[in-house]
């Protein structure tokens, strides 16, 4: 995905923006709280729908404004793109792509694939098991869309069979009114973790020869969840009656980031915990890439700040040869190699540097 032109009105400190981009590597300059973040924030918000920051679209609105729009034109391939996204504090938010009205920002992410880099990122290595479930389940969406679903379907039947379990210990119902949630539970279950499964597998290679380039040896995802059985839910029935939730399935599986056999969570530096993000990026991008033929567009905010200049260079090079990339920085000497493009950001302005 290549964005050529964005436009801008009311988006956070920007009170109105016409930008155009050039393909390739994008570095975005200026001080802190200059507004760099925002202009990242506003080609995801045309690009997917939605913000990468909150989930609360009043939040994205000029302060004393009553509504936003964002608007890109690019190319995906050799078609031409236009994407609008209007949002307003009183009323539901509106999305058109080429001109029709887009039901939803999970059909323009299907539509078009954009992939970001945030420094609160860091959790996928360091936070919970359920950052990374969050994290993996997101890829799996992209990677493989016939089965995007199924994490939410998973979900909602864990949460039927929870309410239910909650009913069977206050006496509200039998036992068996728990069977078709768990037997939903085991059919969902299974299938999500062979999609997880499939989805670490086709990283993997491609992981860790991106972390291998940035210097991040032997590095490696690991997922040995089993699916839970009908079997082994009814063995433990009377302990998830008593707490009123299910102990066992995919919801709480781990799925690991290693470098060797150090479990990066634990053992890993907070420059490795940056290059183990960063290589997931990369390694998803390649994927993407093979499996559509076109580049996803990506967003890097302060990702070269904790790297040093050989690893700034090794990572410029490869975001620089194919598609294209916005990246954010505090000046342009933060970059080894020259961008196509370098733009300076001052408070509701952006200007070619």
């Amino acid at each position: 995905m290549i964005v050529d032109e964005v436009s801008l009105r009311d988006v956070r400190s920007y009170p109105g923006l016409e930008l155009a981009l050039e393909p390739g590597l994008v570095l975005v300059t200026g001080p802190n709280g200059a507004g760099k973040t925002n202009l990242l924030e506003a080609v995801h918000l045309a690009t997917q729908g939605l913000s990468f920051r909150t989930r609360h679209d009043a939040q994205i609105v000029r302060r004393d404004a009553h509504d936003a729009r964002v608007a890109i034109r690019g190319r995906r391939g050799r078609v031409d793109v236009r994407s609008e996204t209007t949002l307003s504090r009183s009323e539901p938010k509106r999305i058109r792509l080429n001109g029709a009205a887009v039901s939803s920002a999970e059909e323009l992410r299907r539509r078009m694939h954009t992939l970001v880099f945030t420094p609160d990122r860091l959790a996928v290595v360091k936070g919970g098991p359920s950052a990374r479930r969050a994290y993996f389940d997101r890829v799996l969406a992209r990677v493989l869309p016939a089965r995007a679903d199924l994490p939410a379907a998973y979900g909602a039947a864990l949460g039927q069979r929870n309410a239910a379990l909650r009913r069977v210990s206050t006496g509200a119902s039998a036992a068996d009114a728990l069977d078709p949630w768990t037997s939903q539970l085991v059919t969902l279950g299974e299938q999500l973790v062979a999609a997880r499964r499939q989805v670490v597998e086709l990283l993997t290679h491609a992981f860790a020869e991106r972390a291998a380039e940035l210097g991040l040896e032997a590095a490696g995802l690991e997922y040995e969840a089993q699916a839970p059985t009908r079997a082994a839910l009814d063995e433990r029935l009377a302990r998830d009656v008593e707490r009123g939730t299910t102990g066992l399935g995919p919801h709480l599986d781990e799925i690991g980031l290693v470098a060797g056999d150090r479990e990066l969570r634990t053992f890993g530096s907070q420059g490795e915990q940056r290059l183990a993000v960063l290589s997931l990026l990369l390694a998803e991008a390649q994927l993407l890439t093979e499996q559509g033929g076109v580049p996803p567009l990506l967003l890097l905010d302060d990702a070269l700040s904790e790297l040093d200049a050989e690893r700034r260079r090794l990572l410029s090079s490869r975001l620089g040869s194919s598609g294209q990339t916005l990246v954010t920085a505090t000046g342009a000497e933060a970059l080894p190699l020259a961008p196509a493009q370098l733009l300076a950001v001052t408070p509701g302005a952006v200007r070619a540097a």
